[in-house]
Order: C-alpha cells, then structure tokens, then sequence
C-alpha cells in the first residue's frame, strides 16, 4: 500500500496549554474505545514469549498517559503468564483508578530516552513512537540497545490514504457513539460532543496527525540501523487480528549462554 509522507503535526494532547477538561474529555475517550474494543488483547501472546525469552516478570510501559491498554491486556497476558506484573510510566503521571492485579502506576516522571536503571523488564510503548520525531524516537530505542533491556512498541495507526479517509468519515460518529459509555456522566462533556463539538474535533484532529506520524516498517528499519550492535537484534512487522493492522517493532538482546 502507498505511504503518504510522514508528517510530524502537532497533537493536541501534546500540547501543556490545552485546558484540563478538554483533555480530560480527549482521554475519557480513548480509554473507554480501548476498553470495549480491546485492540491490543491480541498481542498478549507476544508479550508472553517476549517476557518468557527475556527471563522476566515484569513490563515497563512508557508513556502509559491514562493507562493504555492494560485494564484488558495485563488480566489476558496473565492467562499465558500468570506471574507478569507491569508498571505504568509516564513523563506526567497521571493516576488511573481501577488498575487491574499486577499493575501499578509511578509516580515520579520518567524520561523515555533515561529509563532509570532500577526499572528493570521489558520495555513497551503502545500507540507512544509516532510522538517522538526520529531523533528522539531513535534516542528511546538506544537506550534500550545500549543497556541490552528488551523493548517491543505497537502502533495501530496507520499512514495510508484509505486510513486517513476511513478516519475523516468515522472519527466524529464514533465518538458520538462511545460518549454515552463515559463513567461518570457529565453535563460539560455532553455540552462539548454534541452541542458544540470541540472534543470530536479535537479527536479528528489527534487521530489524523497521529497517522500522519507513525512510522511504517521501512521508517523502523531506518531508526534502528546500526542499533544492533553487541548482539541485539531488532525485528518488525505487522501483526493482524479481529479486522485490525498493528504496525510493531520488537529489540531483543541476544541471551547469554
């Protein structure tokens, strides 16, 4: 399929001076879309080889903002390792209620390209690598070749015309849909989805320029050129499930004998 040129947009959900309730209504969104859709359960077997080849327990997932996915991932990923645990990351933590067994969130700040050392496991990043432009996309995925930790990020974004369209025509109903699913309800949030629209529009706009910025498989191939070395091998691909495309890129360090 042909790629549209990567384009690093801005993103209102990036921006510190967007105002508290209009990113509130933004993340709402997102979380209840990942909790019913449930994308990324689909990749609970590869997260349970990939702690299995690396020897640990433990996830550390970055940039986790209200959660991501793993309210429904972590409880699927435990099915088929019973002892993973992950702990929640973020440059600007924000506490999330109702984590499920075996998570918790920090709640110290921490850098994607400094992983404190003593946040030991393997790294992952969901729907977090289109953010970075590809000097610091590339500085995040050193730092786990460097210190030889394995990392795996996943994108369901994708940048194709098709994608883009499909997102201009479905965005704004989609999130006209999912509001009423949003505990608890609110008058404000209501005001500003159906009476006047800011936060579908502000989805519309984060979803098109969040597909506009992922990085297709050919783009992963260059970020990690001449990041293997010392024995650590990076491997990407394209993982499909339930009518879904989820674009990933996995580093491993070679196991020592």
């Amino acid at each position: 399929m042909r790629l549209l040129p990567r384009l690093q947009l801005f993103e209102f959900l990036d921006q510190p001076w967007l105002p508290a309730l209009l990113r509130r209504g933004e993340v709402d969104y997102l979380r209840v879309v990942l909790d019913r859709v449930r994308p990324y359960d689909s990749v609970a077997p590869q997260l349970a080889e990939l702690l299995r080849m690396s020897g640990t327990d433990r996830v550390v997932d970055l940039c986790s903002g209200a959660g991501g996915p793993w309210r429904t991932l972590l409880p699927v990923l435990r099915k088929m390792h019973p002892d993973a645990e992950v702990v929640l990351t973020d440059l600007h933590p924000t506490p999330v209620p109702e984590l499920p067994a075996g998570a918790q969130y920090r709640d110290t700040p921490v850098d994607v390209t400094r992983v404190p050392e003593e946040l030991t496991g393997l790294r992952t990043l969901f729907e977090a690598l289109h953010h970075f432009p590809p000097k610091q996309a590339r500085a995040l995925l050193a730092d786990a070749a460097t210190r030889g930790v394995p990392i795996a990020a996943f994108e369901l974004t994708q940048r194709s015309l098709p994608y883009v369209l499909l997102q201009l025509l479905l965005i704004v109903p989609l999130v006209w849909g999912f509001t009423p699913l949003i505990r608890p309800r609110s008058g404000w949030r209501l005001l500003l989805t159906y009476l006047v629209p800011i936060i579908p529009l502000l989805i519309l706009w984060d979803g098109v320029v969040s597909s506009l910025r992922t990085y297709a498989p050919e783009d992963l191939e260059e970020l990690t050129e001449g990041l293997d070395t010392d024995g650590y091998r990076w491997h990407n691909g394209v993982h499909r499930a339930q009518g879904m495309t989820i674009t990933y890129l996995i580093g491993l360090p070679r196991r020592r004998p």
